[in-house]
């Protein structure tokens, strides 16, 4: 059974002033004292596995008596219908609803990438046309050729666009790991994907000179609904993230030729 497009609406709409009524009392018993009560939040699967699980747990440490749910999903939730406190999305700036908080994170890139097994078969691309002679795995994009545009890091106005085909293709880049460390292909992976299997050398960077463009967002971004009052959870919490992530994350390794 699910709710109609009207019914939808009405707990969107009921969701509010409850919520104004939850946070007036929450910050009326929240002024001192440890941290309690449930925190809920979604972001994504490989950022929440690689970089935001990890994080989590120093901060529960030091705040024993709360409790924080995490959602993990490439779904984008809706935080007021389904009461969530705060979401992590990687997305463009102008992607994040007008009726929430947002704040950037921090930013990421975008990596060009293979196994060792797929380099030591089929080579090292060294440009990017190259890459119409390799098997690269891609994100569908309609009844369209897929194609890849770099830039060069050197002069980000040189920018190169080609054809590629390749094996396989899924619309989720969390789902692009597991191909690429069995041999599949080169993959466009967000850093956070990618930064694991870089570090463990299972995974190496290609074509560091280029970097790909118009395929994933530069940043992940902390969104809250908007509200008169916010939790010191809330906001303890968001602090915590943003003194974690805001910091120069470690380089991925050199890759090895």
């Amino acid at each position: 059974m699910s709710l109609s497009d009207d019914g939808l609406r009405l707990v969107a709409e009921l969701n509010e002033p409850f919520g104004q009524l939850r946070d007036i009392f929450t910050g009326a018993c929240d002024e001192g004292g440890p941290l309690r009560g449930t925190l809920r939040l979604t972001a994504p699967v490989a950022f929440s596995r690689q970089q935001l699980v990890p994080a989590i747990a120093p901060f529960l440490h030091q705040h024993p008596q709360l409790h924080l749910q995490l959602e993990v999903t490439e779904r984008l939730v809706s935080l007021a219908s389904e009461g969530f406190d705060l979401a992590i999305r990687h997305c463009r700036r102008e992607a994040l609803p007008d009726t929430h908080v947002a704040w950037p994170l921090c930013h990421t890139a975008t990596l060009t990438v293979a196994s060792a097994d797929y380099i030591r078969r089929h080579g090292r691309p060294e440009t990017p046309e190259d890459l119409r002679h390799h098997q690269c795995l891609t994100y569908p994009r309609g009844p369209q050729r897929p194609q890849w545009t770099f830039a060069s890091r050197q002069s980000p106005d040189a920018r190169v666009t080609i054809n590629v085909q390749g094996p396989f293709a899924t619309n989720t880049a969390s789902r692009y790991v597991m191909p690429v460390l069995a041999g599949l292909g080169v993959a466009l992976l967000p850093d956070f994907s990618a930064r694991e299997a870089i570090g463990r050398g299972l995974v190496q960077e290609l074509l560091p000179a280029w970097q790909p463009v118009e395929v994933f967002a530069d940043r992940l971004y902390v969104i809250r609904p908007y509200t008169p009052r916010v939790s010191r959870a809330v906001e303890t919490f968001s602090r915590y993230l943003k003194a974690t992530f805001s910091e120069p994350r470690p380089a991925p390794a050199p890759a090895s030729r």
